[in-house]
């Protein structure tokens, strides 16, 4: 019998009742082929291997994280906050010591997921990672954290909740934006004031192959946790980079995915992306779990797996050591660029156009954050989109200064209701949400 190095939690969510279409890539046999190969491996007889199931995301849970239009009953499923939950639970299983390590195997994935919600965007609508944190934070006291985003798809969802967060590092690799939905994650965008060179993104040229990812890895992601120090390491574990994906250009393979496990050390992985049912899911996901538990995963292997075929081209392989060196500068010298950057500045405002591509809406926001010498500052969005709504919403984060958290409720107090349509405020110190 395999005997694991470090006790394993996985929490199972199909989400059988869930999805956009019968034939979309994001349904429910994105993980029942994984199950079967689970049980094919015979991972669930493997003792310090424990299966959990997904707890209920409250609807506080989500407004601690997103502003729900019009509100969080209406814009989520029962599915939405079941991932959530699982999510959660596979914190409170690392937390609570219950395992070493934790995997939620659960979907509809989120870290496309904006703090504003009119709807799906990218088959997100929930940031389920950003959700579970929060919830552990006020649980469990303030957490120092990195979240490690591996999906092929940049994350951008998770990185607008987290822009101005320095407890929260958020690094993202992934196919080049220019090449692939959203077009984001340019490794211009470096974080909002409080939080500069905490975001870090490394755009990544389509055709990376394991020889890449891992380079990127040792180069750029290890260096910065080690001057990080967090408290939790999650993989938003993202599965698109594979050879295998129809929605990508990347050329990673599971043998990869399970390396990068292992060496990244997690403590939590969410499942994200990822749309090869066959070809790809089963194989990467028992890599991972074989990987986090400890475990021998040599044995791993697509059956049309070729490494001639996904040997990566020399120019990418100079091109992303040249980017590694670039991005790791940028991290070692970000306190001066962030004076540099915000100097003699009492404010910096962010626009963005955000299309939710299933809803079919398209929103264009300004976000303004405040910057005060004695925390984060409070932050407000300004959001109009083309069904006529208009909304504004207000942050105190989570170590905010009492002089912040007054400007906040005032500015709520006196936001006239005949200029939008629905206004909020996020209470992040004293965990209320109020909207009218």
């Amino acid at each position: 019998m395999a005997k694991v190095k470090n006790k394993l939690g996985l929490i199972f969510f199909p989400a059988f009742d869930w999805a956009i279409s019968e034939t979309h890539p994001e349904r429910e046999e994105r993980l029942l082929y994984t199950q079967d190969q689970i049980f094919e491996e015979g991972i669930e007889d493997i003792e310090g291997i424990e299966f959990y199931n997904p707890t209920i995301a409250t609807e506080k849970d989500i407004a601690r994280v997103h502003f729900a239009v019009p509100d969080v009953a209406s814009r989520l499923t029962p599915s939405h906050l079941i991932a959530a939950g699982g999510a959660i639970r596979a914190y409170q299983a690392v937390m609570e010591k219950e395992v070493d390590k934790s995997f939620a195997l659960v979907r509809p994935p989120g870290h496309h997921a904006h703090r504003i919600v009119y709807g799906d965007r990218g088959f997100c609508i929930v940031n389920i990672e950003a959700v579970a944190l929060e919830r552990i934070r006020q649980d469990y006291g303030d957490l120092k954290v990195a979240i490690i985003d591996t999906d092929a798809h940049h994350g951008d969802g998770t990185q607008d909740i987290y822009w101005n967060d320095k407890d929260t590092l958020f690094i993202s690799f992934h196919q080049d934006g220019r090449t692939l939905y959203p077009g984001t994650g340019s490794i211009e965008e470096f974080g909002g004031p409080s939080a500069y060179g905490y975001n870090i993104n490394i755009p990544l040229p389509p055709e990376t192959g394991e020889e890449g990812f891992l380079y990127v890895l040792e180069n750029v992601v290890m260096p910065i946790l080690d001057d990080f120090k967090p408290d939790i390491i999650v993989n938003s574990a993202g599965q698109d980079n594979h050879y295998s994906d129809p929605l990508t250009n990347m050329n990673f393979t599971a043998q990869g995915y399970a390396i990068l496990n292992e060496r990244l050390n997690p403590d939590i992985a969410v499942l994200e992306g990822g749309y090869s049912i066959e070809g790809a899911l089963p194989y990467i996901n028992v890599g991972i779990i074989l990987a986090m538990a400890g475990l021998d995963y040599s044995h791993v292997w697509e059956p049309d797996y070729d490494a001639e075929r996904l040997k990566q081209d020399p120019s990418i392989t100079a091109h992303i050591k040249k980017l590694s060196n670039v991005i790791y500068s940028l991290w070692k010298h970000k306190d001066e660029l962030a004076k540099e950057a915000f100097k003699n500045k009492t404010k910096i405002t962010r626009e963005q156009n955000i299309y939710f591509d299933t809803a079919q809406v398209m929103e264009h926001q300004i976000q303004t954050y405040t910057i005060c010498k004695d925390c984060a500052g409070v932050d407000f969005i300004d959001s109009e989109n083309d069904k006529n709504a208009h909304i504004f919403a207000i942050t105190i984060p989570r170590k905010a200064c009492q002089k912040c958290i007054d400007k906040a409720y005032k500015m709520y107090d006196q936001s006239n209701k005949e200029s939008f349509t629905k206004i909020y405020l996020q209470d992040r110190v004293n965990d209320k949400y109020l909207s009218k």
